[in-house]
């Protein structure tokens, strides 16, 4: 496992000690939860510009492909 050091105002320090806190776990939720939410960001940006490329059909056009497609069988 990795280190990462973090350095923190004396104020805050002392605030975090009066708590019966795992800082280290908390942190480590954070920055999990931080890099899912990046990741997802990240993924909507993709689909978003998959989505521009895709041609836009003309009102009607889905439903007359389909029937056409049952018609033909």
């Amino acid at each position: 496992m990795a280190v990462i050091i973090i350095r923190v105002p004396d104020e805050l320090k002392e605030k975090m000690k009066k708590y019966d806190i795992n800082w280290s776990e908390e942190i480590r939720r954070f920055i999990e939860q931080k890099i899912r939410d990046e990741e997802k960001a990240k993924l909507l940006d993709e689909i978003d510009s998959f989505l521009k490329s895709v041609p836009t059909l003309e009102r009607g056009k889905a439903t007359k492909l389909v029937r056409d497609s049952r018609d033909s069988n």
